[in-house]
């Protein structure tokens, strides 16, 4: 059983929802990154996604491209990252740890040969957030050489044959986009997923996961009701390392933020 698939069972022997929180590694440092880490799983996060410095994340808001800016001003670049992924695996080796990254950082040094170094690490699964399906199959075939979960987007407003795609392509869970444009804490959410759901289910995909712009637990709430097996929050965990706020302060919003699972109904993993 993959830690995906043990994470999602224990979840729903729970009657929780799952919990993602994301962050940049390296970001501000990497001595800070790996501590604000250890506040997540603290906290409760039962999955960690993970971004790798880079200068033009396009799927990325103000607050990570920020981040990115710091990770890299720091002099962090990917063989850092991968050696502070394979340390927090050491640290938590149950957590699963999801890298999204963009599709220079990884042509970089070749396909095979990240999804190679990821596993190599610890890694669980990789999200190349600009590969559109038709280009996907490379990086598929990569992960599954590589023992990992190679995990596609989909939105309510992919079309039909995309999400077949999305579902014969991805594994570990699906990333479900909450609203239009680009990750950020600072607009409501614009949830109207049956639709999506229900159709990732008919294919086949893996359990459905909510991100951009999870920000507070009436958010985890909401998205949760609407069907989804977990939600990620990023920009919002970003905002506390930025404004520089107490750590404790960090692993007390994630601790927030995962009790708002549990009052969510149980949720099937599908």
């Amino acid at each position: 059983m993959t830690r995906y698939a043990a994470m999602f069972d224990g979840c729903a022997e729970r009657g929780e929802g799952a919990f993602g929180a994301y962050l940049m590694l390296g970001d501000p440092d990497p001595a800070a990154s790996a501590a604000y880490l250890d506040a997540l799983v603290e906290g409760g996060a039962d999955m960690v996604e993970l971004g790798i410095p880079f200068s033009d994340p396009v799927a990325d808001g103000p607050v990570i491209q920020a981040a990115a800016v710091r990770a890299l001003a720091a002099g962090v670049r990917t063989a850092d990252c991968l050696a502070m992924i394979a340390d927090f695996r050491v640290r938590h080796p149950k957590v699963p740890v999801g890298i999204l990254t963009y599709a220079n950082i990884v042509a970089a040094r070749g396909i095979e040969r990240f999804a190679a170094e990821l596993a190599e690490a610890g890694a669980d699964s990789l999200l190349v957030a600009d590969v559109p399906t038709l280009e996907a199959q490379p990086y598929f075939d990569a992960a599954r050489k590589a023992g990992i979960d190679l995990v596609m987007i989909a939105a309510p407003n992919t079309p039909l044959p995309t999400l077949e795609r999305i579902a014969a392509l991805s594994s570990g869970y699906t990333y479900c986009v909450a609203r239009k444009g680009v990750t950020g804490a600072d607009r409501a959410m614009e949830l109207d997923h049956g639709a999506l759901f229900d159709a990732l289910a008919r294919a086949g995909a893996p359990p459905p996961v909510l991100g951009f712009g999870i920000s507070t637990p009436d958010h985890v709430r909401q998205g949760l009701a609407s069907g989804a097996a977990g939600v990620i929050s990023g920009s919002a965990v970003v905002q506390h390392m930025e404004s520089g706020q107490p750590i404790d302060e960090l692993r007390a919003f994630v601790a927030a933020m995962k009790s708002a699972t549990k009052l969510a109904s149980r949720i099937e993993t599908r």
